[in-house]
């Protein structure tokens, strides 16, 4: 089977033809309508033997007993690499984003927002989830001896949570091995998560205890005692628009699963989990989400991670059936993920 590099120019043209007319009026693409449409003047006889081919390769498919074609997945997939990159968000959908994140002040304030305005530019299912890392990364601890075996432990996170405990512990830490360990803490693990942290620990313990036998038999004690035990946040994952796949949905099983889904938040993080990159910054676009989610087969993942900075705060997502608006839902997913650095490092 060819690959879209290796169609010819007019296949080329004519493939791209079909898909933004499908993709326009969801009706069967024939060859008279092509004919209209195209700039050439080629026949209807010329396009059909040109579609014969595309058939061939895989492009376009017959629905039924329907004259006309659609687009298959390797279609879509062809049309998204050639606009990736050169599509521009159009102003007025510029302007309806920045009405509706105007004046947040929180990440869980834009993810919430964020998934509402993406289903209304797009039509489609708006998903928007929260990662719980960024939350719950050690920025800095600090020990303090209340009395005879008595610590406060204070844990300060990355998002300025602040977690304080009041331990009791078998052995009594003067305020200088107190010190020690948090110095040791500090110094090794900000930024990492609490779980992270104490398997880390847990390790470096059993491995260097003789060779810093004092202060792991100090960290050793703090860490069994619970002061790093900050709440692991839920994840905030927010999901709107189902209703808009509901009126493109007309098996009635299918919607079914479907909608079930949709409705369990934490397989919609899972999806996102499994697709988007958290290492890039750029979009990503999944023709056929049936590896993660069986009763995704025709549908369409468009997203990307949501940052600040170098840090990943969350991620943002586009679900619609394949014949959407691919140029609309990609530049509007990229400029979001855009003003998501831009709004929270000036709200920071």
């Amino acid at each position: 089977m060819p690959t879209p590099a290796q169609i010819g120019h007019r296949e080329r043209e004519i493939l791209t033809a079909i898909i933004e007319t499908y993709i326009s009026n969801g009706e069967p693409v024939g060859s008279r309508t092509l004919s209209r449409l195209n700039k050439d003047g080629l026949s209807p006889a010329t396009i059909r033997n040109v579609m014969a081919d595309l058939v061939d390769a895989g492009f376009l498919e017959q629905p039924h007993t329907s004259a006309g074609r659609v687009p298959t997945a390797a279609a879509y997939r062809y049309y998204v690499d050639q606009i990736s990159g050169k599509a521009i968000l159009a102003p007025a959908d510029q302007s309806l984003i920045s009405e509706n994140l105007e004046g947040v002040v929180s990440i869980q304030e834009f993810l919430e927002r964020t998934s509402h305005v993406l289903s209304q530019v797009s039509s489609g299912v708006g998903v928007a989830i929260g990662h719980t890392g960024a939350t719950n990364a050690l920025e800095h601890v600090y020990f303090s001896r209340q009395g005879p075996n008595k610590v406060l432990a204070v844990v300060v996170t990355k998002s300025g949570i602040v977690h304080d405990r009041m331990m009791r512990l078998e052995n009594d830490l003067s305020q200088s091995d107190l010190d020690t360990a948090a110095r040791y803490i500090n110094e090794n693990f900000s930024g990492w998560t609490m779980d992270a942290i104490k398997t880390e620990l847990a390790r470096r313990i059993e491995k260097e205890r003789n060779e810093y036998d004092r202060l792991m038999k100090s960290l050793e004690q703090l860490y069994k005692s619970g002061a790093l035990a900050a709440e692991e946040p839920a994840r905030s994952i927010f999901v709107e628009g189902v209703a808009n796949l509901v009126a493109n949905e007309q098996d009635r099983e299918r919607l079914r699963d479907l909608l079930k889904t949709l409705e369990e938040k934490q397989r919609m993080a899972e999806l996102l989990s499994a697709y988007l990159d958290t290492q890039g910054q750029s979009v990503r676009v999944v023709i056929g989400l049936e590896e993660a989610v069986p009763e995704m087969r025709n549908f369409v993942l468009i997203g990307a991670p949501a940052k600040v900075g170098d840090e990943m705060r969350g991620s943002l997502a586009v679900i619609g059936p394949t014949r959407m608006d691919y140029q609309h839902t990609i530049t509007a997913v990229a400029y979001i993920a855009q003003l998501f650095d831009k709004l929270l490092n000036e709200t920071a």
